[in-house]
Formats: C-alpha cells, structure tokens, sequence
C-alpha cells in the first residue's frame, strides 16, 4: 500500500454477537483493506472497530459497512452506558503513511455525503474536518445523545453538515471526522459508586479543569459492579497516558478509592506505551530505536 488511512468506526451494538459478526464481515477478506482490530462491551454496549487500507478501499469498505449497521441496529431500543447519537456512531478517518490530513478530510466529507444521501441519516462533521469551531469537539456535537436529537437537529445552529435535518429514527444520526491518533484509555476504581468516578472524570477532563487532551466521563460495569473513568486521549503526545492514569489515582485518593485495573481500547501507537516505560522505570535517554521489534520491521 502506498497510501495507507486508519478508519476506526463505532457503531452502537456490543451484546449481540451474531450481529457484530456479521457487520464485521463486511470489512473480512476485502481487497485493499484489513481488518486490525475489534473490541465489543457489553455495558458500552458499543463496538469500536480498527481497520486500515488504502483511500479508495477504505472508502467503499465503510459505505458498505455503514449499509449493515443501519440494516441491524434499531437505536429506539438501543441502552447503554456510553453516549451515542447513532447506529453508526462515530467514523473517524486518520492518516498513517503518504496521506495528509487534507486527504482525511476530503474523504470525510464525501462518505458523509454519501452516507447522507444513500441511508437518509444526517451527518455532522468534527475535529479537524469541521467546518465551524463549535463542532470540533464531539462531546458538544454528541450532546444530548439519541433522544435529545429529536429537538435539537431543528435548531438552526445544529443543521447538519450533510442529509436531512430530522433525525433518521432507527438509526440515527452519525458523526464523521477526520484526527489524529487517540488512545481510549479507562481506569476501573475498586468501588461502585458512579457519582465517584463522575467526580474524577470531571477534575481530569480539560473543560473541567484538568489535562489539556483528555476527555472522560464516569461509566457503570454493571456485570462486575464497579465504576471506571473512560478516557479519550487527543493527542498521547502532549497528554501522556501515564500523567492521565496517575492524576485519576491522585483524585481516587479523595476519596478514599484505589485503582483495580485499566484497559485499553481498540489500538494504541506504540509511542504511547514507551512514554508510560520511560515514566515508570524511570528510563533515562530511552529512544523508540532501542525497542527490537522497531527496528525488525524497518
């Protein structure tokens, strides 16, 4: 591949196997892109694919992705612990080798386009291929979830970049993009008092005071009864995963809370994990050059 696009979509279904499985076909076995990576969860109720390929690949691969998960999801019985607006929830586009981010934002606009205009479901536009300021954070364009659309998409200021300005009412509306790489880190807290992991996420995110590059939230784990602090890191670069991790201890202790464990969501730039090596061994002068595997591949 000369061109190479990360697309990394999540769509609103995490319980049913059969149809996770079958929206993933989609991506199996297609010339010119590959599937890297899946991972469901049952209380998100969410899956966040990872696949790559080139332009015009991954472009028709995502239309027919898109296809089945409109096709499967029906978001007027849809319940789960992280914000959705739609089936298709999220589809970002970012650049990974001789594509610009130019490139990502051309692409996201023409499948938003047309997934607009061949499934009837309006389309926003975030992060850098955005076309105003207000959208660029997708908390703001995800505000209100699926059920606070019906009223806010006739809002003047919430027009769609793309598709009609009613919600699609099976399946929503979707937000697309085009960014740089994120890390979907989460912390899980040894308690099951939500009210406390919403405290911590709102003093580590950055509208609530805290890391620069952090979004968070509180989440429910109904099936091992605990909470945890779900975090996107926008840029890894400028806030550390290891600086996110230990400013949610530092809070944890609060309230009188430990750490039982963190995880990892979809795919993670191994820079991101060598900054949290050098942080905990305390490794002086480390260089991504010293990591074997590196220089194999090169």
């Amino acid at each position: 591949m000369k061109k190479i696009i990360e697309c990394i979509p999540n769509f609103s279904e995490g319980r049913n196997k059969e149809v996770i499985e079958s929206i993933l076909d989609t991506l199996r076995g297609k010339e010119g892109v590959k599937l890297l990576d899946y991972s469901s969860d049952c209380n998100h109720n969410r899956t966040v694919v990872t696949f790559i390929g080139e332009p015009e690949a991954v472009e028709n691969s995502i239309l027919e992705m898109a296809s089945a998960v409109y096709k499967s999801i029906d978001m007027t019985i849809h319940k789960g612990e992280h914000p959705r607006m739609g089936a298709l929830d999220v589809v970002p586009f970012v650049p990974v080798s001789g594509v610009s981010m130019e490139e990502c934002i051309e692409l996201a606009n023409r499948v938003g386009k047309k997934i607009a205009d061949n499934f009837n479901v309006p389309v926003y536009l975030y992060e850098d291929a955005a076309k105003c300021i207000d959208r660029q954070n997708l908390a703001n364009v995800r505000k209100g979830q699926y059920e606070g659309f019906f009223e806010k998409i006739k809002k003047e200021e919430w027009k769609p970049d793309y598709g009609p300005a009613e919600i699609n009412i099976k399946s929503g509306c979707t937000a697309v993009s085009a960014r740089v790489p994120l890390v979907a880190f989460n912390v899980n807290l040894g308690t099951d008092n939500i009210d406390t992991a919403n405290n911590i996420a709102k003093a580590v995110r950055h509208i609530g005071g805290g890391l620069r590059f952090v979004k968070a939230m509180g989440v429910r784990l109904e099936d091992r009864n605990i909470v945890q602090v779900s975090m996107n890191l926008v840029n890894y670069e400028k806030t550390s995963v290891y600086r996110a991790f230990e400013m949610v201890k530092m809070e944890a202790r609060r309230y009188g809370v430990s750490v039982v464990g963190s995880e990892v969501i979809g795919l993670v730039p191994m820079a991101a994990l060598i900054q949290s090596a050098e942080y905990y061994l305390q490794i002086e002068n480390f260089s991504l050059d010293q990591v074997l595997e590196k220089r194999i591949w090169e």
